[in-house]
Order: structure tokens, then sequence, then C-alpha cells
């Protein structure tokens, strides 16, 4: 049997990267790996018969579909499609520019949703293969200080869970992996720049991209429909989702306790620069 064929999509960096440094250091898989970002990605990786590198804007439909051509026609099938690649930008919603509301949405819900219809034809078409979509802890309730994010991880969560029941009798799974907080250039963002709207995100753990690794492992082996990350925190967020009056009561202390973490990382990577 030919070694299974995957797209990673985020490939330049953080999640991304490392996934595909892993399955690449495996040495039994097919790679596509892609990204917006076409220096960082040639920095990172060198093509190769099992290799190909794309430039994808994730949110544009033709550039889906030049991807998955190039897939098929260079490997013959799609066996795996790694949706990560996305993106933040957290402020409180009155502070939000304008302009930010298309970039977030598109980032984080079109894109992925334009990827799973484009390769999900495919993989429909052969009676097989694995959608994985990275969304967030943020999109199982609604989070002050990231409304839009909130908004469109809960969109892509709800459109992969209806996906994966859609499809489940067609040989096509659908996982939706909801992390906390993960330790990648995001994260140095906030560090870097932030205000008292990346509070909530700073109230739970901080994971890294090993602990994004087991869980496509686990995934992949399980095939299950929904993983969060870490599950406790899965289930709190969800428990707010039930009672959202819990978050009127609880905004204020977490948002101090938020910030108190914040700012003891900012000042372990920085050096307590202001």
């Amino acid at each position: 049997m030919s070694d299974p064929v995957a797209i990673i999509t985020g490939a330049a960096s953080g999640i991304g990267r490392h996934w595909a440094k892993t399955l690449l250091n495996q040495g039994s898989f097919r790679l596509i790996l892609a990204d917006i970002n076409d220096e960082g990605l040639k920095t990172a990786f060198t093509p190769a018969d099992s290799v190909r590198l794309h430039t994808l804007d994730i949110r544009q439909v033709d550039h889906w579909q030049r991807l998955v051509a190039d897939t098929l026609k260079c490997f013959g099938r799609i066996d795996y499609l790694f949706n990560i690649a996305g993106g933040g930008n957290q402020a409180f919603f009155l502070q939000q520019p304008i302009q930010n509301f298309e970039w977030v949405i598109d980032i984080n819900l079109k894109g992925p949703l334009i990827g799973m219809k484009v390769v999900g034809d495919v993989m429909v078409s052969q009676k097989s293969g694995h959608i994985i979509n990275v969304g967030s802890l943020a999109g199982l309730s609604a989070t002050p200080g990231n409304a839009l994010y909130s908004a469109a991880k809960s969109g892509l969560r709800n459109a992969s869970i209806a996906a994966a029941i859609e499809w489940r009798k067609q040989g096509v799974a659908v996982t939706v992996i909801s992390p906390d907080l993960v330790d990648t250039p995001l994260m140095q963002k906030h560090l870097e720049n932030g205000s008292e709207a990346v509070a909530l995100t700073y109230t739970g753990v901080t994971l890294t991209v090993y602990d994004l690794e087991k869980a496509f492992r686990k995934a992949m082996r399980t095939r299950q429909l929904e993983m969060n990350l870490p599950r406790w925190r899965g289930w709190l967020v969800k428990l707010n989702h039930m009672f959202p009056s819990l978050m009127v009561l609880l905004y204020e202390p977490m948002k101090k306790r938020g910030m108190k973490r914040f700012a003891s990382i900012r000042n372990q990577r920085l050096g307590g620069e202001d």
C-alpha cells in the first residue's frame, strides 16, 4: 500500500510547521504543505518527490482548486486534510476596526470551510479520507475580548460536526480539535502587544505544539468527532455555554486572574518590558 497523502495548511509556522516536520521526519507520508507565507514555507521545507509546496490563501477558492488538482495529479488521492491555518486579532468588540471583521471571519471560518468543500468532494468520491480542523476553546462559548474569533471558531466547530454526520456513511471522517492557548507566534504577538482584551485567553493552561501533535495522532487513530484540549477546560467552557449568565458574574475575577497570569508570562519571556 502506498504512503498516505496529507495536506497541511499553515505549514510555514507554529502548529502547522511542527506537524509537517513531524510527518516529514516520520518518512511515511506524501505531503502537500501550504501557506500564504511563501518565503517562510520555502525556508522551512525543501520540495522533493514526496513533498510539494503550495502558496495558499485559504480564502481563495481557485487557490484550493489548484492545490487539490496538483495533489491528485502527483499523488492520485487525498487521505488527510489538516486545516490548521488561522489567525487572530484580539480586541474588545467596539475597538475592532471594521476592516478586521472580514479578515478574522475569512481566515478562521470561510477559508477552512472552502478547504472542507473542495477536499471533501474528493474524499467522498474516493469513499475515504479524514479532515482534521483546528478550532479553539473560544469557539465553544462566548469569549469577551475575542468576539470575532470566538464567532468564527464556533462556526467552524458546528460546520465540522455537521459535515461529519453528513459524510459518516461515505467513509469520510471529520474531527474538530479545540485547544486552549497554544504557544505559537500568535501568542508572542499577545505578549508584545496585548491589552486587557487577551485576559480570558490566559485564564487556563498554555499548550505546546507537542500537545497538538499528540492530539492529531489520537484523532487519526480514533477518528472521533471532537477533541477539546485539555478535556477539563472543554467541559468548563461548555458549562459556560449552557449558562451564559455565569460569564456575567465571573468575568471581572477571571479578567483579573488572566491579566495576572499574562503579566507573569510576559515578564518571563520579555523581561518585564512595557
